[in-house]
């Protein structure tokens, strides 16, 4: 690599880190204060953290679409059309989690004692985010921290007034107006 491309890259890895587990928090915030069912459930120790993160990532990933990824050589799928070598292909992580094929008839429910929550999240392959680990231990850390800390907080505006973060790449939420009491 060259210095300039070593630097890209180091800049790359460090913004997507960022914002990559900034919105999984963000969203792990809104599906529990949302779904209070669930947060109850990991208050009461039948749920973990990490029991979250997955379901967060399936239900309401990070990255939404990733553009920029070529077919290597012709896909056929089945029933469908042929994708031949070297045309666009699309990754939207945000369908594949709301799959009723993969995930049932409850897909599209937030439901963190699901027995799979299987996702694309962190890609796949040659393709697979390297912070996986750090990104799942900083989400952890950071929700039972939040939570231990503000054991009453709740959203300050309806859920359906929250705005998507609006792009085509990330997934989340604008902001996440809440009210917060000392515990």
């Amino acid at each position: 690599m060259t210095e300039q491309e070593l630097i890209d890259t180091l800049l790359l890895v460090l913004v997507a880190g960022h914002e990559t587990t900034v919105k999984l928090i963000g969203n792990a915030v809104h599906a529990l204060l949302t779904h209070p069912e669930q947060l109850e459930l990991v208050r009461a120790g039948e749920l973990s953290w990490n029991d979250v993160i997955e379901e967060t990532l399936r239900w309401a990933p990070s990255v939404a679409n990733l553009p920029l990824r070529f077919a290597v050589e012709d896909i056929e799928i089945p029933g469908g059309p042929t994708i031949r070598k070297g045309e666009a292909i699309l990754p939207s992580f945000a369908a594949t989690g709301r799959d009723p094929q993969q995930h049932g008839d409850t897909a599209e429910q937030y439901e963190a004692r699901r027995p799979s929550a299987e996702h694309l999240s962190f890609g796949h392959g040659v393709h697979r985010c390297l912070g996986v680990p750090l990104a799942r231990m900083e989400a952890a850390v950071a929700l039972q921290a939040l939570f231990d800390r503000f054991p009453d907080m709740e959203l300050a505006l309806p859920a359906e007034s929250l705005a998507p973060a609006g792009g085509f790449i990330v997934g989340g939420l604008k902001s996440i107006p809440m009210r917060l009491t000392k515990g």
